[in-house]
């Protein structure tokens, strides 16, 4: 309460995704589609996985929580980015602001994570496929995941906390369809120096910390790899990296493209269109990257499909 009383902001107000009336009802419609099968493909890959004993290892372990992941963060931005699109106003409260911020930060510093621990899976799978039972059992596989949920939400909360204990004290208008560090940042008339700080080591600890991870580990799975004899056998080892190496890419080149970089007011359009990215479509094309490009998640989905036609025709 201290905060909100130091603050003169009450509520903040969107730029929003455009400002042509015309162009509204069309974005509206495209992204309530794109949310909608976000949502329903995200959820269906949990379930496939839950359902299909074949697919009870520890990389559709970490799938299964990566779409939680992504139904999650995906719903914290859409919906509001939706309404705003008919919205005069486009306005958000002081508090809800900060709740939208907190869990968009926790969210997409998990998904960095469990990216991270993907990775260190297919590593182990291919350079120790001797010791791989020991080194992924279950239960360290359920460690890894609560670590990475409890990481960030503990980032996000104290990033959230020293942005939002900021003084506000003249326009209130984000420049941006979402709250998030920078437009803020660019709001506050106290010193942001220490916000800027914490900024950075969010950044290094979410972002640039799991990079490094699955770098260092498709390094020594390319290595790996390229010293097998067998040509089918590199080519059954690529195919299980192929899907994770698609999401690691759109995901992370529209990420640092849009916070890796210094600011521009010429790049604020493009800025939007990044964070288009990774916060609407990328949830949306994980689960059909491993739908699509997953021979065993293709089977999976046949057999299920096959067994309810089945169950269809004897009824």
């Amino acid at each position: 309460m201290d905060t909100i009383n130091k603050t003169q902001v009450r509520e903040f107000v969107f730029s929003g995704l455009t400002d042509n009336g015309e162009l509204a009802p069309f974005l509206f419609m495209v992204f309530l589609h794109v949310y909608m099968v976000t949502v329903v493909g995200n959820i269906g890959m949990m379930v496939i996985v839950h359902i299909s004993s074949n697919l009870h290892t520890p990389m559709y372990f970490f799938l299964s929580y990566l779409s939680l992941v992504d139904v999650y963060y995906s719903s914290v931005i859409t919906p509001k980015m939706l309404s705003d699109l008919f919205s005069m106003t486009k306005a958000i409260s002081f508090i809800g602001c900060a709740l939208q911020f907190i869990f968009f930060a926790a969210l997409i510093c998990t998904e960095c994570l469990l990216l991270a621990n993907m990775a260190y899976d297919r590593y182990a799978a291919i350079c120790h496929p001797l010791h791989y039972v020991s080194l992924m059992t279950k239960n360290i596989c359920m460690y890894l995941v609560v670590l990475d949920f409890s990481i960030g939400f503990m980032q996000s909360f104290v990033l959230t906390s020293c942005v939002f204990s900021l003084q506000f004290c003249g326009s209130n208008l984000i420049d941006h369809f979402y709250c998030d560090v920078p437009p803020l940042l660019q709001l506050s008339c106290s010193d942001t120096f220490s916000c800027v700080m914490e900024a950075v080591s969010f950044v290094v600890s979410c972002a640039l910390g799991p990079f490094l991870v699955i770098l260092i580990s498709y390094i020594f799975i390319i290595t790996s790899i390229l010293r097998m004899k067998s040509a089918e056998g590199r080519r059954k080892a690529f195919s299980t990296c192929s899907s994770h190496l698609t999401c690691v890419s759109v995901f992370y080149v529209t990420i640092f493209f849009t916070y890796l970089r210094s600011p521009s007011n010429v790049l604020k359009k493009q800025n939007k269109m990044t964070s288009v990215l990774y916060t609407v479509l990328t949830p949306l094309l994980n689960p059909f990257i491993y739908s699509l490009r997953n021979q065993e998640v293709k089977r999976a989905i046949r057999r299920i499909l096959g067994g309810r036609y089945n169950m269809c025709r004897e009824s």
